[in-house]
């Protein structure tokens, strides 16, 4: 006698009631929402990419398979061998920074982070600068004060691009300014990120343009429920004042940067490099490619690259990486430093969601006797992040990293710094998002006077932290742990 699970008895009486062409109709649906699904998982199987990866998509299909397919089509692709621009533009576009920086005497790199820029510029085609003054800003004032006195000297051009730019006192007052160059003959050039400023009503733009500002968003998105654009965000966050002056780092340009977050309470501490020099090549180049694939407009004249002289000690390379791009070049070159510090290597970030490299790599400097420290938010922005970002505190705690959360207020900073020779600062979280999803920037330093300066900002940034202990941490309800971990498994697709 042929028994049947229970569970299929309802779908068989279903069967009786219906006209054949009822079930026929019933049987194709089946067949291929099936179909769909192995369709789908077969294509994430034939995209080789990280196996962690992998896994969290399918077992997001098969749990939720409808769900499932509708985000991977929409959120979950592999772009890497999309092309933005051609390869001839882009050689056009890199021949003025290229000609600057072989005019430039060869540069003098400790031996110890030689190996990383020649790697950043062989993968990602950055160029290194010396000859510049690195200054950091660590608060939303400071940074307007001094965006603003900046663009205000401008004579010949702006160029600014940011993740988010709101229309409030800030958004406001910034755009005022740009309006006041522009009817000063300056030329002034805005990108903003179309997911990252949605709430931005486009006649704040308007306004803008109506004074002669060129202002475009970047990837715009439409119908946000029927495109993949929407997952790939220019995260970006730099300016350029007449190809001598810069800022990149972490701010946008939004009141809520400047003060206190009522939500998590404190200051919204973030860090900005200004950056005087040749080193603003670098940005200019960044901003250069973005604005050719979104105003398909090239821009290659030597005005946007002026002739310079020393300006400081600084050596600096600035670095993006995007998610079409073959390689993941900001990832690959912190692995590379962590995998090369010798004493210390500290870390600043909102969000650790760390890929399997990144993590490896941290746990083996900190086990081979390295002082890794890892200073993140004590009360975060995105509480289903803050979940993941837990699950990996035991991960780090185990190999000996120390960990510091952050109690001032909300920990915007993304800087890292080590041995006194290497650091950075830019806009690229230590999370999957950053490295695999978002258009990112980063400065890269390798001198010890910037690496000493941005040392002493993370260890004035501990006074104001609480230490993690293993044994206390061990000790969090059970049903929050298992909150962490479910939440762990979806790391790589927040």
């Amino acid at each position: 006698m042929l028994y049947l699970p229970l569970p299929f008895l309802p779908g068989l009486l279903l069967m009786d009631a219906l006209t054949s062409w009822e079930l026929f109709g019933f049987v194709l649906w089946k067949v291929l929402y099936f179909g769909v699904t192995l369709f789908t998982i077969g294509m994430i199987l034939l995209e080789n990419r990280n196996p962690v990866k992998t896994i969290a998509w399918i077992l997001f299909i098969c749990f939720l398979p409808v769900v499932g397919i509708v985000f991977y089509f929409f959120f979950g692709r592999d772009t890497r061998h999309t092309r933005l621009i051609s390869r001839k533009m882009q050689s056009r576009l890199r021949k003025r920074p290229m000609l600057e920086f072989r005019l430039q005497s060869t540069v003098a790199l400790d031996p110890a982070v030689e190996r990383i820029a020649s790697f950043f510029t062989s993968a990602k085609g950055a160029l290194l600068f010396d000859g510049n003054q690195v200054e950091p800003l660590t608060d939303g004032t400071a940074f307007l004060q001094a965006f603003l006195r900046e663009i205000y000297r401008a004579e010949r051009y702006i160029h600014v691009q940011y993740y988010i730019i709101e229309d409030d006192a800030v958004g406001r007052l910034v755009r005022d300014a740009l309006i006041d160059k522009a009817r000063q003959g300056v030329e002034v050039k805005v990108l903003y990120d179309d997911v990252g400023s949605w709430h931005t009503r486009k006649r704040f733009f308007d306004e803008m343009e109506r004074h002669g500002i060129r202002a475009y968003s970047f990837l715009k998105v439409v119908f946000p429920f029927l495109t993949g654009r929407v997952n790939y965000r220019n995260h970006r966050k730099l300016t350029v004042v007449d190809g001598k002056v810069g800022f990149i780092g972490g701010l946008n340009l939004a009141l809520r940067y400047l003060r206190s977050t009522p939500k998590i309470g404190g200051i919204w501490r973030d860090t900005v490099l200004l950056l005087r020099g040749r080193g603003v090549y670098g940005l200019q180049t960044s901003f250069l490619f973005d604005w050719c694939f979104t105003a398909r407009e090239m821009l290659t004249s030597a005005r946007y690259f002026p002739v310079m002289g020393s300006m400081g000690g600084g050596i600096v390379q600035v670095v993006t990486s995007d998610p079409v791009s073959p390689w993941r070049g900001i990832m690959q070159g912190l692995t590379m430093a962590i995998e090369r510090a010798q004493r210390y290597f500290y870390i600043q970030t909102p969000y650790f969601l760390p890929t399997e490299p990144i993590l490896v790599a941290l746990q083996t400097a900190a086990l081979a006797g390295v002082d890794v420290r890892l200073m993140v938010p004590a009360r975060t922005d995105a509480p289903l992040v803050g979940l993941a970002t837990a699950s990996y505190m035991r991960d780090m705690l185990q190999a000996g990293v120390k960990v510091y959360l952050y109690e001032r207020g909300f920990l915007h900073s993304k800087l890292m710094v080590s041995d006194d020779i290497f650091s950075t600062v830019g806009s690229t979280n230590m999370d999957f998002r950053s490295f695999e999803h978002n258009f990112e920037a980063n400065a890269f330093l390798y001198d010890a006077g910037t690496a000493v300066r941005l040392r002493d900002i993370f260890l004035s940034d501990q006074q104001g932290c609480s230490p993690l202990y293993l044994n206390s941490w061990e000790k969090r309800p059970r049903l929050r742990r298992f909150g962490e971990s479910v939440m762990r498994l979806f790391s790589p697709l927040l």
